[in-house]
């Protein structure tokens, strides 16, 4: 089925008091225009464009890998000269024209409106829902249920006020309307802009079909105008997200102050806590639970994994039954070994951290690859980072004791089951099975101590 998206994308919002061009606002962790471009996608539309205006560089950059065509509308004449601007000469197909701001429209939306279009052999066509509270938005004036045409409020009078239907902004129209009609629609009005409503008087004038076509999800009048109406919508997306995950067997504590975003997985069994937020490309396994507090983003969770309250994680792989927290980081490149535990305030970067590894606390591991059965003592440092600014690797074999308070300045080797003792620097390769051992020796002075607070006084 050929058809054509036009996404108005060209507006200044000057409501949303931000610098960032309205579109590129994001609805949990989206760009609005991409949610508007992924879900044209997922409806089956054939072709897309973008009408672009302020902010048209930045906008352009968050289309470019989206592989849809920007088109630049110079002037802020209206939504008639948006469409205009999209080439209409060149579509040959029926069109969808939606604004960019309207981040919860589902593809399943689109289909039911490209649909319904079909079917009742339209014309053109105005997309439109009830509202308990119509507020500003222009009423749909109905005669035997025929579309008569599209009242704005501030002309309406106060009997069409109380008229609940109300245009969304979206229409669909056969290209060839588009192509005759839009160019004829004047800008006799105070803004002197040429308004897409006038459209459907055209088209109603020359007696076409035309149509409106009531949808039962408000959410397609949802448009984001200023910071309010951009975090309701954010917050709609992670709720029905997590409702969606419910459904699946996750356990929410509380699914109103956990922020999952759509690309997340988890699977059924895993507990998630208050005040989590997990985003990205990342896959939770089940029975994972995760406290308070985690923020995960691009990684990769096994199952029945413990992540403890306040961890940060990014774009790292966790293996079954492994336990990380309070308070750890874990930073990229990083693999978590089965059973293996990271405790409190521990870090890591670009690490293998083998099966049943131990880091308990106040630890800093970096560009190391860490055996199996390893015990890392508080306060050990990997110095990978030398003075040439280059970044070095440690390694450290299977069953290695590391003590307390230890730097390993790579690069350097530690064989299986060697012990480091606490406090070492090691500075050169430990053989397997030895003891590393390097201390300044311990000076005892007696009665130093007194002679010391004496001269205090």
């Amino acid at each position: 089925m050929e058809f054509t998206a036009i996404i108005l994308a060209g507006g200044q919002g000057t409501r949303m008091k931000s610098p960032l061009p309205k579109v590129l606002h994001p609805v949990a962790g989206q760009p609005m225009i991409s949610r508007v471009v992924q879900t044209c996608r997922q409806a089956g539309v054939t072709e897309i464009r973008v009408v672009v205006g302020h902010g048209q560089s930045l906008v352009k950059t968050v289309l470019e890998p989206l592989n849809v065509q920007a088109y630049v509308q110079e002037k802020q004449l209206g939504t008639a000269d948006a469409v205009k601007s999209a080439n209409l000469d060149s579509i040959n197909s029926d069109v969808i024209i939606m604004n960019g701001d309207h981040p919860l429209i589902t593809d399943q939306d689109l289909k039911n409106f490209i649909s319904d279009f079909k079917e009742q052999q339209l014309d053109v066509a105005v997309v439109t829902v009830e509202l308990d509270e119509p507020g500003a938005f222009g009423r749909i004036v109905r005669n035997n249920n025929q579309l008569v045409s599209i009242v704005e409020a501030k002309d309406a009078s106060m009997e069409t006020l109380k008229i609940k239907e109300v245009n969304t902004g979206i229409y669909v129209a056969k290209a060839n309307v588009l192509q005759k009609y839009i160019p004829r629609i004047q800008n006799n009005n105070s803004k002197k802009e040429f308004y897409l409503t006038d459209l459907i008087d055209l088209a109603l004038t020359d007696n076409l079909k035309v149509q409106a076509l009531l949808s039962n999800n408000t959410d397609v009048a949802h448009g984001v105008n200023n910071q309010l109406e951009l975090a309701e919508a954010t917050k709609k997306v992670f709720l029905t997200k997590n409702k969606q995950l419910m459904e699946n067997g996750v356990i929410f504590i509380d699914a109103h102050t956990a922020y999952v975003e759509e690309t997340v997985i988890i699977g059924a069994g895993s507990v998630i806590y208050p005040n989590t937020f997990v985003r990205g490309k990342t896959a939770i396994g089940a029975f994972t639970v995760i406290e308070p507090n985690c923020f995960i983003s691009d990684s990769i969770i096994g199952e029945s994994v413990h992540l403890k309250a306040g961890s940060y994680i990014e774009q790292t792989i966790i293996k079954n039954k492994a336990s990380v927290g309070p308070y750890a980081r874990l930073r990229p490149e990083t693999t978590i070994g089965e059973s293996a535990h990271v405790g409190n305030f521990v870090e890591m970067k670009k690490v293998n951290f083998g099966n049943k590894s131990k880091a308990g606390h106040l630890t800093y591991l970096g560009d190391a690859d860490v055996g199996e059965d390893v015990n890392i003592g508080c306060g050990t440092i990997t110095c990978n980072y030398a003075a040439d600014k280059k970044k070095y690797k440690t390694v450290i074999g299977d069953r290695v004791f590391v003590g307390s308070d230890s730097q390993l300045v790579a690069p350097v080797r530690v064989g299986h089951d060697a012990l480091i003792a606490s406090g070492t620097t090691v500075t050169k390769d430990v053989p397997e099975g030895a003891l590393a051992l390097a201390r300044s020796p311990q000076v005892n002075k007696e009665g130093y101590a007194k002679k010391f607070k004496k001269s205090e006084s």
